[in-house]
């Protein structure tokens, strides 16, 4: 991403210089704050390269699958980055906020009093660029976790890339799981804080390059995988983790009533720190390290900031590396902590 956007700057630096200072620049709050949120968001190509102010694009179109009367497939060419209007069967379809509105032959979009489309939307099980990332990441960590798998049959020690794996897998297994589920029961839940763990780190990695994808800083994404955490930690609970939330042992039972509510409603905070913690922090970076780009378009003299900005830019790209790592360990150790009070035994005097 950030390489994406110093190339895509010092373009348009370029090109700024040529036509004068002030001419021709996009350098509105709105057109910046515009641009800051169509990158955050999903959708249905991959564009390495773009010139706004030609109007070309480098990159490639994904598949888009429309049920609307019958299924539709076609490619998000069509669209040309939402350009145009996509005809497919009699049907014209248009691309506005990433999202598919069913139009006419023009690509009118009706607005109600709050500026919200009310055009009909098809149901959209398009291959977006978030899905098409997922799956890579899949295929990687599949790749990955069965080389090392291989190469143990064959000996003790891993071969290959399983030597650079399985220092990962012992950090997690050591400091993640046993600390926090227990020596006894950690095994059965390495499993998902393995994939979890590596799935994050990725995902954040994949988030820095030029691909410009941002998995984690979609809130969907982290809604499902704090779901996971969520549904695991209430079907493998013990009944001592139940008792502890309806019927508090060695309180009095006014105090069990009161605090009846407030575990129940535990129970449901704790996914959703994970969820906000994860999406909060990626999109944070991501949103920082586009305004310091904007900041060459934004000042005064563009030969003094453009420096400036860049080597700005450059230094929270490798803190990101560093946060990339923190979040997947971070939601990692919160998951196998929330496990770990949920099958822990404990002991009443």
């Amino acid at each position: 991403m950030t390489l994406a956007l110093i190339l895509t700057s010092l373009n348009l630096v370029a090109k700024d210089a040529e036509k004068g200072e002030n001419e021709g620049r996009v350098d509105t709050k709105n057109e910046i704050d515009a641009y800051i949120e169509h990158h955050l968001q999903d959708s249905h190509d991959f564009t390495l390269w773009s010139d706004g102010q030609e109007g070309t694009h480098v990159g490639f179109p994904l598949p888009v699958i429309l049920w609307d009367g019958g299924l539709k497939v076609f490619s998000s060419s069509k669209f040309h980055h939402g350009e145009t209007v996509a005809e497919v069967e009699g049907n014209y379809y248009k691309l506005y906020h990433s999202k598919i509105y069913k139009t006419d032959a023009e690509g009118t979009i009706t607005y109600d009093e709050d500026h919200h489309a009310t055009n009909a939307k098809p149901l959209d099980f398009s291959i977006t660029k978030n899905v098409v990332t997922i799956l890579i990441v899949c295929v990687l960590m599949f790749l990955m976790f069965g080389g090392l798998a291989k190469s143990y049959r064959k000996g003790p020690l891993p071969t290959g890339f399983g030597r650079v794996l399985e220092p990962l897998v012992i950090y997690v297994r050591d400091e993640i799981a046993i600390p926090n589920i227990g020596k006894e029961k950690h095994r059965k839940f390495m499993g998902f804080l393995l994939t979890v763990f590596f799935f994050i780190w990725i995902l954040n990695l994949l988030g820095m390059t030029p691909l410009g994808v941002n998995v984690t800083g979609n809130i969907a994404i982290t809604v499902c995988l704090a779901l996971f955490t969520y549904f695991i930690t209430q079907f493998s609970a013990n009944k001592e983790y139940w008792k502890h939330i309806f019927w508090m042992p060695g309180v009095p039972v006014i105090m069990k009533i009161v605090l009846m509510p407030i575990e129940i409603l535990g129970t449901l905070t704790k996914p959703f720190a994970l969820l906000i913690r994860l999406f909060a922090n990626i999109t944070a970076g991501h949103v920082v390290i586009m305004s310091l780009i904007a900041l060459i378009f934004t000042a005064q003299n563009i030969y003094v900031m453009t420096p400036v900005s860049l080597l700005l830019t450059i230094f929270i790209s490798v803190i990101e590396l560093l946060v990339a790592f923190l979040q997947a360990f971070i939601f990692t150790m919160l998951s196998a902590l929330f496990i770990g009070l949920a099958v822990q035994d404990h002991d009443h005097h």
